[in-house]
């Protein structure tokens, strides 16, 4: 089968995050697909409970790092598969399951790939990876470079991204009645709101600091002062440091009115994907293209996390965005162009050659 008559089964396979039966139905899929390309076999293992492909060594040099999970539910994007022109549009078509095949393909004509380099897929990415973590950490820590396949932005690849905390803020205050007697409560909408345009001067532009009230809950009726409310908060920054900083001024946050109550819940989850990991790597596929006569790639950092941050956290070399080039990620719009397919399969092959 072709490269595109693979990824259409593949894509056409929906795996959205939380369904655990069709995770397991795609890695399957994944499975099977690999059987028909490489001539080693792939088999499935298990991270915190969910299924994970596994093609390669055990402890690998170079480990190439994909999630086959989709933010998309079950017939939530239709058509599953559409060509219009040089555009293919599909469910995670572009984040990430042409990501994952063509890092596949890079591999077919590499034949000590399955003795120093491991082609993994994981299924809980777009949920947080707490079930994928620990694996994802252990190799990174062992191997000399982490991959990740996530989608690619004309062609660039990603040497920064920022890392992300969030956080629930929950006010207690007391309920009084509106009218006859607001004085006696203790107005936790109020507290809240003070708190919401406090977060502001928290940010920090020059690196990229981001401090974002975003849903918000208060009160129970019209004419009741709110005993409770909460908000969430995303916060975001390319530096950890910075999301340290954040992080202990968020927790040291207090109400004004001396009787509220502040309940403050979260952290940092992912740290960011800093210039200081994929520095080495970037250099490194940059005389890849050179060597191969194709344009400089470029790069970019983006606002994004991805399993790259997790790798990059424990020490690995890491570079990010080898996949696809495309647009619309968790979008309605999102798709890959076909006609890059082949040029960066070609390039990602030559960076694994020159790895290993």
């Amino acid at each position: 089968m072709t490269f595109l008559a693979d990824l259409q089964e593949l894509v056409e396979c929906q795996s959205p995050s939380e369904d655990i039966a069709a995770c397991t139905k795609v890695v399957d899929l994944a499975l099977h697909i690999s059987a028909r390309n490489l001539s080693q076999p792939a088999r499935i293992t298990n991270a915190g409970g969910r299924p994970v492909f596994w093609w390669g060594a055990e402890k690998p040099e170079v480990v190439l790092l994909c999630h086959l999970d989709t933010v998309w539910p079950t017939d939530s994007y239709l058509p599953l598969w559409r060509v219009d022109g040089d555009q293919i549009f599909g469910p995670g078509i572009f984040d990430m399951k042409a990501g994952f095949l063509q890092a596949m393909y890079a591999i077919k004509d590499i034949p000590q790939a399955f003795e120093k380099v491991a082609l993994i897929g994981t299924t809980d990415e777009e949920i947080g990876s707490h079930s994928s973590r620990e694996l994802i950490e252990t190799l990174a820590k062992s191997a000399k470079a982490t991959l990740v396949f996530e989608s690619s932005i004309d062609d660039t690849v990603k040497i920064g991204r920022k890392g992300t905390s969030m956080y629930r803020i929950t006010i207690h205050g007391r309920a009084a009645h509106a009218g006859l007697e607001p004085e006696k409560g203790i107005n936790a909408t109020t507290e809240i709101s003070r708190i919401a345009l406090a977060l502001s001067a928290l940010e920090n532009p020059e690196h990229g600091t981001t401090v974002v009230p975003t849903l918000m809950h208060s009160g129970s009726t019209t004419n009741t002062v709110p005993a409770t409310a909460s908000l969430d908060v995303d916060a975001r920054s390319f530096l950890s440091a910075e999301l340290s900083r954040v992080d202990a001024a968020i927790k040291a946050l207090l109400p004004l009115h001396p009787e509220a109550r502040i309940e403050i819940t979260g952290g940092i989850n992912r740290p960011p994907l800093e210039h200081a990991a994929t520095a080495e790597l970037y250099e490194l596929i940059e005389s890849v293209a050179k060597k191969l006569g194709l344009p400089p790639v470029g790069h970019v950092s983006v606002g994004g996390a991805s399993d790259g941050n997790l790798a990059a956290a424990v020490g690995g070399k890491v570079l990010d965005g080898l996949g696809a080039s495309g647009y619309g990620a968790h979008a309605a719009h999102e798709h890959i162009f076909a006609s890059r397919i082949d040029t960066r399969i070609s390039l990602i092959a030559g960076l694994i050659k020159e790895l290993i």
